[in-house]
């Protein structure tokens, strides 16, 4: 599979000079299956969604969405997405069950007057919300493994796909501090790539812990952990500039590949 990286920040978007090189999208990831021209499967609707539209050449997005949890910055883009905002489209969006509300009622709480103009009904084409349980699906022709990870303000998910025997993590919100589940250890075990929050720095790990997000350390011990060949820091704060991100890569010394997410990088898995 290709991963292609639509936006990289985390928490708000980061304009200006010092955030060209990296990005100053909030996140999304676009999935194209082998053998595919274009995407099937997005992780996360953050403003880099809208990047997603080129990638089709002119076609209607076809395909699904996961969502890894509600906060703004990974669903503020999913208005915005104009291969899915069109009539020829189908667009299925899952995102974690919780309170018992559906999909739907889930995300007109972000979607909805007075906050925004629109409610999900109002995006044209065919769109589906489903609200998901933790487990195993397929999903648009991938293996998918949803798993709840430890993160401050609503159920989050972190995604493992799977197709021919390769496989990637997907956990871009995540404080291991807190814990590591049994169930996420077993699910991490082994993965080709893993996708992983590195928002904060150790020194600045009083901030990680009132925001559940992790430090660079805690992504690449927990790559060490789970074995992960390739670990991928994402979700970068919006205060870190180009420069400083340029040596997050080397911050903590360990054997594992270790790869610093920009906008526009492209990974075959």
């Amino acid at each position: 599979m290709q991963l292609t990286f639509l936006g990289v920040r985390g928490s708000t978007c980061a304009p200006g000079p010092q955030f060209v090189r990296y990005g100053g999208h909030t996140a999304c990831v676009a999935v194209t299956a082998r053998g595919g021209e274009r995407p099937v499967l997005l992780l996360d609707a953050g403003t880099g969604i809208r990047a997603a539209s080129a990638m089709l050449g002119g076609q209607p997005y076809r395909g699904s969405v996961l969502v890894s949890h509600l906060h703004w910055d990974h669903v503020q883009g999913l208005p915005f997405f104009a291969a899915g905002d069109r009539e020829d489209a189908r667009v299925t969006v899952h995102v974690p069950a919780q309170g018992g509300a559906s999909g739907r009622d889930l995300l007109a709480q972000l979607m909805s007057p007075p906050g925004f103009p629109i409610e999900p009904e109002g995006l044209v084409g065919d769109w589906r919300f489903d609200a998901i349980d933790a487990g195993n699906s397929v999903v648009e022709g991938f293996g998918v493994t949803a798993v709840d990870v430890e993160h401050k303000g609503g159920r989050t998910f972190g995604y493992v796909l799977e197709e021919d025997g390769r496989r990637v993590a997907y956990v871009p919100d995540h404080a291991p501090a807190v814990g590591v589940s049994d169930e996420l250890l077993a699910a991490l075990q082994g993965v080709d790539v893993l996708v992983h929050d590195a928002q904060f720095l150790e020194w600045e790990r009083p901030r990680a812990r009132d925001y559940g997000h992790a430090t660079v350390d805690d992504a690449v011990h927990l790559g060490e952990r789970v074995g992960a060949r390739r670990l991928v820091l994402f979700h970068h704060g919006p205060h870190r500039e180009d420069d400083a991100l340029d040596t997050m890569a080397q911050v903590v010394p360990t054997d594992l590949e270790v790869v610093t997410a920009r906008e526009g990088m492209v990974l075959q898995v």
